[in-house]
């Protein structure tokens, strides 16, 4: 049984689009369940309605807003399933995506299978595809491929989970970017991925959503990176030294650039750009390194939009001024 996990907050204009996607896959044996984290709006009347139309698929619980990771955890401990999928509630996905995640998880002993993302718009028009393994089989052996590690993109909602990944591990509450804190730590307990090239996961892209202030919660994305970094040196793929200093210019460098780009306040634009310059100093990340940096076997500055490549290359050459007066 696959066991689908839906964090609930403040969606009642999204969630049945989502939940119809997921009542209706072709995969029978599966569990939805939903976790209202202290809605304000009719998402818990929703849900309700769902949980009684479908009473065998659909487990509905409510809790007080604890955030996402808390209401995702709290789904996993629901769950009664030997897989685990996460949906975020204003998303939806294709209706086959479970089966065939399943279908290779089980053809291929796998622990974790991804899939796709495709952007989309509300109107379900295709914006964006984004592919997450190119040039790589169906079934990927870590210690082989190990270079996936620095470059995957650390979702969680296009992946299925066996279960027992979870067995010792959970989302890091009270933190943002916590999926970049927890599934490289689940790759590490992998010997075996798989993957579909298929676009199953359908990331809304919405009009309605106000535009987040982006303050120094990104700090926390290099957190995450360290919280990784300790657990990687404990791993069986320890040695593993480049692939570790390739996550770290991704995910703490790159990532971490993206997130600063949108910050307005210049104090704390500073601070942030500070913190990064101590933690590639700690780690001995050169700017040549990260010029370098390939992602798939292509280098991944040079892959950029023209916007964002110009950005990367002023803040490497050190014009914050320049840099400032382009955001």
């Amino acid at each position: 049984m696959v066991s689908i996990i839906v964090p609930v907050y403040n969606v009642e204009n999204y969630l049945a689009q989502c939940l119809d996607s997921l009542v209706n896959q072709s995969l029978q044996d599966i569990e939805i369940v939903l976790v209202n984290d202290g809605s304000k709006d009719s998402s818990g009347h929703i849900m309700e309605e769902y949980a009684r139309k479908f009473p065998g698929k659909i487990k509905a619980f409510h809790k007080e807003n604890g955030g996402l990771s808390d209401a995702r955890n709290f789904g996993i401990d629901k769950s009664s399933g030997d897989y685990i999928g996460f949906v975020d509630s204003d998303d939806y996905v294709g209706e086959t995506m479970f089966e065939e995640m399943v279908s290779l998880a089980e053809k291929y002993e796998a622990k974790m299978v991804i899939c796709n993302i495709q952007k989309v718009d509300q109107e379900g028009k295709i914006t964006q595809k984004l592919t997450q393994i190119p040039n790589m089989p169906e079934r990927i052996a870590l210690e082989d491929h190990f270079s996936v590690f620095a470059d995957l993109s650390y979702f969680a909602c296009n992946k299925l989970f066996k279960k027992e990944l979870f067995a010792h591990k959970r989302f890091k509450t009270g933190v943002h970017f916590e999926d970049i804190q927890l599934i490289p730590q689940l790759i590490l307990e992998c010997k075996i991925l798989a993957q579909t090239q298929n676009f199953h996961y359908q990331y809304l892209e919405r009009t309605d959503s106000i535009t987040k202030t982006h303050t120094e919660k990104g700090l926390d994305i290099l957190k995450a990176v360290k919280d990784v970094e300790s657990i990687f040196e404990e791993s069986e793929y320890s040695h593993q030294k480049n692939e570790l200093k390739n996550f770290q210019i991704f995910e703490g460098v790159y990532s971490f650039l993206a997130y600063v780009a949108f910050v307005k306040n210049e104090e704390i634009f500073n601070k942030m750009v500070d913190e990064l310059a101590v933690f590639m100093k700690e780690r001995k990340i050169k700017i040549q390194d990260i010029l370098s940096y390939s992602r798939f076997g292509k280098n991944y500055l040079l892959s950029l939009p023209l916007k964002k490549k110009i950005f990367y290359l002023l803040f490497f050459a050190g014009q914050k001024k320049l840099i400032r007066k382009m955001l």
